[in-house]
């Protein structure tokens, strides 16, 4: 492998092939894909910008994988991970299209989990373990049935089958409480006050589900209203509890599907048929001195914890898989826990029982049976993450601009760039810039006519995209790979950063930098 990049540089084409591979940031397992595109101005026809991977440094473009699970692309997952934060922390602060007036309306930050189907290895406290035995905060113990014999897995897996409907059901009510605490009626209710909030789904060690979330009270066209004066915390803080304990979800069966017979399992186990929240519902109000003693709940504290679990799976907590299973022998190729193991049984034989086709256990039995999103949020409560992704990409295209144009005004460089072809913007066809361009073409679709930022900002301009892209694979090819392991291993240099204060650099300062205390406090509850 080094022999052939030696040759790639003799021949002058290493240096933009790693600016190439430099432009995944990183990314594990890269898209492949072969095309051309083409931009032109709709009202003259002139073309004004023209790419063809045959002229690309690796003769494909290479996308972002962009998967948000850490095991699979560290890299991406970070970026997914950052904005999550940013999302999240908008719509408490303000910013990113968001009012900071959002700052003031009523908010909590709850955690829903799951009810208890047998006792566990646990942390309860100061005390020891129903086992008699302090557990390690990374004992593999933690979350294991004290009896696998007698735990129930079955409900178990039918309860994170069912906990998207039961999330769904819980807003239903939650509206309906603050309706009735507002003594309006549910219809009436928009005119007066918009209920927004974004979820996160976190998996326990013991393999369950369990719901963070951030709720407010906006006014009735959205964060930029004022929200009325009897929404208040209090009020919502006891409509989530109201909420969470009359939340129920009927198991529903398929019309003609029949019970297996008791006689087909030697320990039959009576399949739930009505499904809720666990009695540990914990809602706490933002920036109040409830949570952690003396330390406040901040929107730094709430974003940075809800963003940690936005990139984790049950691979991670549970210790399952990050990918679907095609057989079930294919769990002897990897290192499981047995409760983990077991759980994803449970779930493959009970796909296979007719009252249960609905649920597609066999397709999630990898997730152990939850098969809703792990990250949503209602439309009011604050940005996109296409909007967050849009600006990054704009930003990062003026900054490629600014570079390209004073290499062109280098005299030292511009000899090296003269043998380089050059899009319709003046940019090296091998530069970051046409694969940030693309990549925005390849998610905003085979649209012929759409609205692109020009760089300039308040401004828009219809440009004609003709483009035709081709999947080729994904992952690099084994050169590739080996360059970019040479790029991820050499050390690069930054500049030197001015130092700050000695007060602003403390963990636990009150502006809410650490999110320590708020995970411990939240971990200890949520533990069954």
């Amino acid at each position: 492998m080094t022999a052939r990049l030696a040759k790639l540089a003799a021949a002058g084409h290493l240096a933009p092939l790693a600016r190439q591979i430099g432009s995944l940031g990183g990314c594990a397992r890269p898209i492949r894909m072969t095309g051309h595109r083409t931009r032109l101005d709709p009202a003259t026809g002139q073309i004004l910008d023209h790419l063809d991977t045959r002229h690309l440094p690796a003769g494909e473009l290479l996308v972002r994988c962009g998967n948000r699970r850490t095991t699979r692309c560290p890299a991406c997952s970070n970026v997914y991970r950052y904005d999550t934060y940013q999302l999240i922390a908008a719509g408490l602060r303000g910013g990113k299209t968001v009012p900071t007036s959002v700052s003031t309306h009523p908010r909590v930050f709850a955690t829903l989990t799951a009810p208890g189907f047998g006792p566990v290895h646990n942390q309860p406290g100061a005390a020891p373990c129903t086992c008699g035995t302090r557990h390690a905060d990374d004992a593999p113990l933690l979350g294991t049935p004290l009896n696998p014999q007698r735990y129930d897995y079955t409900g178990a897996v039918l309860w994170n089958a069912h906990a998207p409907a039961l999330w769904a059901r819980f807003t239903t009510h939650l509206r309906r409480e603050i309706a009735n605490a507002a003594g309006l009626t549910q219809r009436t209710l928009r005119h007066h006050a918009t209920l927004s909030y974004a979820k996160v789904a976190e998996y326990q060690k013991r393999g369950q589900i369990h719901f963070h979330t951030v709720i407010r009270i906006d006014g009735p066209t959205g964060p930029t209203s004022t929200p009325p004066a009897w929404a208040t915390t209090a009020l919502l803080d006891h409509a989530v509890r109201a909420a969470a304990q009359r939340t129920r979800v009927q198991h529903q069966h398929r019309a003609g599907a029949r019970e297996a017979e008791p006689a087909q399992s030697p320990t039959p186990t009576p399949t739930p048929t009505v499904f809720r929240f666990g009695q540990q519902i914990d809602v706490r109000a933002i920036r109040s001195t409830d949570f952690t003693g003396d330390s406040p709940v901040t929107d730094r504290h709430v974003a940075a914890y809800i963003a940690k679990y936005a990139t984790k799976g049950a691979e991670t907590t549970t210790g399952t898989l990050d990918r679907r299973l095609r057989f079930l022998a294919e769990l002897a190729q990897h290192d499981l826990t047995d409760h983990a193991r077991q759980m994803i049984h449970t779930a493959w034989h009970l796909g296979a029982k007719p009252q249960h086709t609905h649920l597609r256990l066999r397709q999630w039995a990898h997730m152990l049976g939850f098969r809703g999103h792990f990250s949503t949020r209602t439309r009011h409560y604050s940005t996109t993450l296409t909007h967050l992704r849009a600006e990054r990409t704009t930003w990062r295209t003026r900054q490629d601009k600014a570079t390209a144009a004073s290499t062109l005004t280098d005299p030292a460089l511009v000899g090296k760039s003269a043998n380089q072809e050059l899009t319709g913007e003046g940019l090296p066809v091998t530069d970051r810039h046409s694969d940030r361009n693309d990549r925005a073409d390849l998610t905003a679709g085979h649209r012929v006519g759409h609205h692109a930022k020009d760089g300039r900002s308040g401004s828009a301009d219809t440009t004609l995209v003709i483009s035709h892209w081709q999947y080729a694979g994904t992952g690099l090819l084994p050169e590739l790979a080996h360059l970019a392991d040479l790029l991820a291993t050499t050390p690069r240099l930054r500049p030197e950063q001015p130092r700050r204060p000695r007060q602003a650099r403390r963990s636990g300062h009150r502006a809410g930098h650490s999110t320590g205390p708020l995970t411990t406090a939240v971990q200890t509850g949520a533990i069954a």
